[in-house]
């Protein structure tokens, strides 16, 4: 909020509504534990983890769809983001040269894992959890290896952990197994448990299948997709599971609470005992209260479902809003650079008539460089120039005052375009002028002569100025920026 670019992007506001919850996952050791491994409290300040994962996936999966895109409702999203997305990177190039039946697959399996698959994290068997975890992840590795969006993945990948036990992480750290009854006939718990996993799985492949329409083309080997509801159906759907959701979160979190509660009263020790139930008041309590607050921005995806929560609930999170202890999200609601991938590229000149690109360490720019690969750094400046691309350069206020620091040849602000002085055609001397032009940028194909990227000029972006020059000083001083 004190950058005063633009407004608190998504990804900052996970990073701090995680940290909040960090506060109450960490252990506090006022007092030393007889087991400095675990509390008994510990499966409610996780469940708060699991709930905001849920939150985050979900509501990303569903404002595709609400948002009307029509890439994402014709499954065609992915044929444009590769190349479009702020910061690609060169697997981006590899993944835009996929087929298109296997994108639009992938954009179907994109809204499985986002939507359907996230309401597994409240299952009570975990093996139906353990494979949302690795669903969730497999999602997140997909996006870092072909974009660049600093911590934002690894962070959704440590949410998951949520989802683990202590027993699963145990097989990766090499510890010995715990040994199960191996005895046939098997227990009719398992089998049931079995059955309802296969279920499971049954259900989730049959829905995929009917509102996909998948058909398998064995003559030209390919694996056909379509959306098969419409608008209409799909957010009568939302409408009538947004609040059983809320009740089935509430119910996990009430056996978690019970369980937990169960724990403490089986801690040993009188002492030890209070000292497990105070905290465990603490953090349930904490852990209800954040889940209240949170149903506010989670049921923004669902209008008429937040009309219907109870008033004191909106009151008690306009409270606590500007805290951004809990925060609404729903990544990726619209594809841009449908037509191309627009990019504003600076270029500055000592006469006026001889000029030369500025290249910024991180954003395309020359066709010959490969795509950066900068995760989990956020280069903000490189993701400002990709807003800012997409409209007017009055839209991008910060952009005049970008161009004054380079034509004064501000140290600081130059390290943030090239910390590499061979780079940065300026270093000796600031430019006299500075200009900016727009650009549409395409992903090559395999074969053809540049080996990354085409680009067509549009038009200019921001006229040329030098110190003092009239237009210069009156954007700065529209802008409040002398």
């Amino acid at each position: 909020q004190g950058g005063g670019l633009s407004s608190v992007p998504p990804r900052d506001s996970l990073l701090l509504e995680a940290g909040f919850l960090a506060v109450l996952v960490a252990p506090l050791r006022l007092l030393r534990w007889g087991s400095p491994a675990w509390r008994p409290h510990d499966g409610v300040t996780f469940w708060a983890v699991r709930w905001l994962l849920f939150r985050l996936m979900f509501a990303s999966g569903v404002v595709k769809l609400t948002s009307r895109c029509p890439t994402w409702w014709g499954l065609t999203a992915l044929t444009y983001h590769y190349e479009s997305q702020c910061i690609p990177t060169p697997g981006a190039w590899l993944a835009h040269q996929l087929p298109v039946w296997l994108q639009k697959l992938s954009v179907v399996a994109t809204y499985v894992i986002e939507v359907a698959v996230p309401v597994l994290f409240f299952a009570p068997l975990r093996r139906l959890r353990l494979f949302a975890f690795y669903c969730q992840v497999l999602l997140q590795v997909l996006i870092i290896l072909t974009g660049n969006y600093n911590f934002f993945n690894v962070l959704t990948i440590v949410l998951a952990f949520s989802l683990l036990d202590e027993e699963h992480v145990g097989r990766w750290l090499g510890r010995p197994r715990r040994r199960q009854g191996t005895g046939w006939p098997p227990s009719l718990g398992s089998v049931l448990a079995t059955l309802t996993e296969l279920c499971t799985y049954g259900l989730l492949l049959c829905w995929t299948v009917r509102y996909f329409s998948l058909e398998l083309d064995w003559d030209r080997r390919v694996l056909h997709s379509k959306v098969a509801f419409t608008y209409h159906e799909f957010t009568t759907w939302l409408r009538t599971v947004t609040l059983p959701l809320v009740g089935v979160a509430f119910l996990s979190l009430s056996w978690e609470i019970l369980l937990a509660m169960y724990r403490c009263a089986c801690v040993r020790g009188w002492f030890w005992k209070l000292w497990a139930t105070l905290q465990w008041a603490i953090m349930a309590t904490a852990t209800v209260g954040l889940f209240t607050v949170s149903l506010v921005p989670f049921t923004y995806i669902e209008h008429e479902s937040n009309g219907k929560l109870w008033p004191g609930i909106h009151r008690l999170f306009g409270a606590v809003e500007r805290f951004q202890v809990v925060n609404s999200y729903g990544l990726f609601r619209r594809m841009t650079g449908l037509s191309g991938r627009p990019e504003v590229i600076l270029e500055g000149s000592h006469d006026g008539h001889s000029w030369m690109e500025i290249e910024f360490m991180y954003k395309p720019g020359n066709v010959s460089a490969a795509p950066a690969v900068v995760a989990p750094h956020q280069p903000r400046l490189d993701w400002q120039l990709w807003f800012a691309a997409l409209g007017p350069h009055q839209g991008s206020p910060w952009f005049s005052a970008l161009v004054l620091r380079l034509l004064q040849g501000q140290p600081d602000v130059i390290r943030l375009v090239q910390t590499d002085e061979s780079r940065y055609p300026f270093q000796a001397r600031p430019p006299t002028f500075l200009r900016a032009q727009l650009y549409k940028y395409w992903f090559t194909a395999p074969g053809e002569g540049s080996p990354w990227w085409r680009r067509q000029h549009v038009q200019e972006f921001f006229p040329a100025v030098s110190l003092g020059h009239p237009t210069l000083e009156s954007l700065l001083s529209q802008h409040g920026l002398k």
